[in-house]
């Protein structure tokens, strides 16, 4: 008999708000005692794995730093479930079913909510034991706790007889005349924790919640990682609580009594009621009795007032009788209207401790994946990792060789301590051995064993071809040779040269703004290497190309296609706009501006961002694919590398990167970033991700990213957990 704890981490604890909101919940703050409700639940459930089991965490992807954290400061180790949004109980605890029946098909679930105050571990131990023969036997064992009084804060449950029974029934939260009725009825308070076999589970699912099953069935990735991000297949679930799916419904729900001391906490008063103490600094009158709690830095006097709960934070506080502690949800459903940051808590993590977060999981599992699977036995590398770390793509694109040597100088300049220098060095080599034409240009596409596919040499290629050879040069990685090759290489485009100024694209769109932008960054990084030359001539002149032509003065929108005199082509006028461009440029002028002490390619810079700035959708916090003419949304999709745009942007024209637009921008970024170093591209307007192979050329915009983020705030080498 094998036991499997399953601690569900949902729930936002409103009535416990100002202290409990959606980014730290209830769950995860220490109301009782030094450790929070989250860390002594695992405590209490921990030793029950010893019989071969494992202790399951099933939580929403925004809460995994808290839940990694707080486990680490116990030395528990868990499987943790990542749900990408929630579905309520029943897709929850399926999920943890499905993942225990894959590896013990007897397996017993024991779940339990993770912000219930249990004092008696011992007890409720013992508990568990007692009705684990039962669940070993097929049925659904629920803990129904003897009531010490009449409460209308808890549901309750009928037994069709005293010790272990069937359920007669289950009835909500009474009021207070019908809550004494149950008590003398022998009725039991309804604790929400119960266990049962993963496999009868599932069978129960399928037979009353057929679509709750086959959703949770496909999003449950087959996985050892400790960490475990559900597929968004997981979305298809309807909402919908075990009670409503499975308890009430089931012939197999038994109620064991218990007598240990519970409480769910789920308002002030039961706070009060467990003793919980004060927190922070309160200096009360003699005869004041009340529950404080003050955030650090705040002091709270009072005289003359009993039976308050007097809760400080930062930005909030709330003052309620205790007797009245049940109204303090409707509370915040009032200040959701006329202060949502007051009540859901949006203040997030820092961008200093959001930075740091990217920084390990690039070092510690985005560099070391990509640097392993990443890479065919020939040196070159592969376009897609799908999430078994599998390549399937047949070809190999100019720019993803280059833009992936480029990620791993970086890397290397950056202190990654794995094996840059030669993915660099080989990954050229092959570059040139399968890409470079005999005018000296590069084509855009080879198979994997070398085989042309598409000779065209577009001049967006030759651009991250100069940058990457800038990032080895920089890197110390064969500098001589490398630095003749970005020689002859800017010879050659030569050919691409446009009378009216700039360089022609090769294909049926020959005069673009995208192009450019980034022969602009690579040109940057040559004019670092070589100051004064042919490279700050080349990228004055797109710089001049882009505030004459390319740049909307007034209103900032960025063109990007155009007729062969500069004018703007297409309807509307220059194309759709980008986000994720105006970001970009942004960033590249004000590096360019910077350099050249030129402040009005800062004014420019502004106007772009500003424009962009548009394009981010508040509903997700993500900047979308396109803008129309009139800076409106027109394609709401929104991908990758428009947030990492957004977010170097945001960081240098902060000026010090303490800007809260670049916080909230890494957040957005952090979402599409997965445990163990792949990444979603696409997100589509519902919020959902699309489910395909992570491109390898993301890893450039995130490079980059992470790059600016390093600059901006002195980033050192760190370690420790995933974002």
């Amino acid at each position: 008999m094998v036991v499997f704890p399953v601690i569900l981490c949902g729930g936002a604890g409103t009535r416990l708000w100002p202290a409990s909101r959606p980014n730290s919940p209830k769950q995860f703050l220490d109301l009782v005692g030094d450790l929070s409700l989250f860390q002594e639940t695992a405590r209490r459930v921990a030793p029950l794995t010893e019989g071969g089991g494992r202790l399951i965490i099933v939580a929403g992807e925004g809460h995994r730093d808290a839940i990694v954290q707080q486990l680490a400061a116990l030395s528990l180790e868990a499987t943790v479930l990542l749900e990408p949004e929630g579905r309520d109980s029943a897709a929850a605890m399926a999920a943890a079913a499905v993942w225990i029946s894959r590896r013990s098909p007897d397996g017993i679930a024991l779940f339990v909510a993770s912000d219930h105050h249990i004092p008696d571990s011992e007890a409720f131990r013992r508990s568990v034991m007692t009705g684990a023969p039962a669940a070993a036997d097929g049925e659904i064992v629920t803990f129904g706790v003897r009531p010490t009084g009449p409460s209308s804060a808890y549901g309750y449950i009928e037994p069709e007889s005293p010790g272990l029974s069937r359920v007669r029934r289950f009835v909500e939260k009474p009021d207070r005349e019908r809550a004494e009725a149950y008590v003398r009825d022998g009725f039991l308070w309804n604790s929400g924790n119960f266990m049962v076999r993963a496999d009868v589970l599932l069978g129960e699912l399928e037979a009353f919640a057929p679509e709750v099953a086959a959703a949770v069935a496909q999003a449950v990735p087959e996985s050892a990682d400790d960490i475990v991000l559900l597929s968004d297949a997981f979305l298809r679930s309807p909402r919908i609580s075990i009670d409503y799916a499975v308890m009430e419904r089931s012939g197999r729900v038994s109620v064991l009594p218990v007598d240990f001391r519970w409480s769910d906490l789920g308002a002030w008063d039961a706070v009060a009621a467990v003793d919980a103490g004060q927190k922070g600094v309160w200096v009360g009158a003699p005869g004041d009795t009340c529950l404080v709690r003050a955030a650090e830095g705040m002091v709270v006097a009072t005289a003359g007032v009993r039976d308050l709960a007097i809760i400080v934070e930062s930005d909030a506080v709330l003052v309620c009788s205790l007797d009245r502690a049940q109204e303090v949800k409707a509370l915040v459903d009032r200040i959701r209207q006329t202060s949502p940051a007051h009540a859901e808590g949006r203040t997030a993590a820092t961008l200093e401790q959001q930075a740091q977060a990217l920084d390990r999981w690039m070092r510690l599992e985005a560099l070391p994946l990509w640097a392993t699977l990443g890479v065919d036995e020939d040196g070159g590398f592969h376009e897609t990792l799908d999430q078994g770390g599998a390549s399937a793509s047949p070809f190999r694109r100019a720019r993803v060789q280059a833009r992936q040597a480029w990620a791993f100088s970086v890397a290397g300049r950056a202190g990654w301590t794995g094996p840059w220098s030669r993915l660099v060095s080989e990954g050229l080599d092959r570059f040139e051995a399968t890409h470079r034409r005999p005018d000296g240009l590069y084509r855009t596409l080879v198979s994997n064993t070398g085989e042309v596919i598409d000779d065209t040499a577009l001049l967006y290629d030759q651009a991250f071809a100069l940058l990457a050879f800038a990032g080895a040069v920089e890197a110390g990685v064969e500098p001589e040779r490398l630095t003749a090759r970005a020689h002859a290489l800017r010879e050659a485009l030569a050919a691409y040269a446009h009378p009216a100024g700039g360089w022609r694209e090769a294909g049926a769109d020959p005069y673009q703004a995208n192009a450019h932008m980034h022969l602009l960054e690579a040109c940057l990084a040559w004019e670092a290497l070589e100051p004064a030359g042919a490279w700050t001539a080349m990228a004055d002149e797109i710089v001049g190309l882009a505030q004459r032509f390319f740049i909307e003065p007034q209103g900032g929108a960025l063109r990007e296609f155009f007729e062969a005199d500069w004018s703007p082509a297409g309807d509307p006028p220059g194309g759709p706009i980008e986000p994720g461009h105006q970001f970009e440029w942004a960033w590249l002028l004000t590096r360019w501006g910077r350099a050249r002490r030129d402040d009005r390619a800062d004014g420019a810079a502004v106007r772009l961002y500003e424009a962009g700035m548009r394009g981010v959708d508040a509903a997700r916090g993500v900047a979308v694919d396109q803008m129309g003419g009139g800076l409106e949304v027109r394609v709401s999709r929104a991908r990758l590398w428009p947030q990492t745009e957004r977010l170097k942007a945001a960081l240098i024209l902060a000026r010090g990167g303490h800007d809260g637009r670049a916080a909230e921008a890494l957040t957005s970024l952090r979402r599409y970033l997965q445990p163990g170093g792949l990444w979603r591209d696409k997100q589509e307007a519902d919020g959902r991700f699309v489910e395909e192979p992570a491109p390898a050329s993301s890893l450039y915009h995130i490079t980059s990213a992470w790059s600016q983020l390093r600059e901006t705030l002195s980033l050192g080498s760190g370690g420790g957990a995933p974002p």
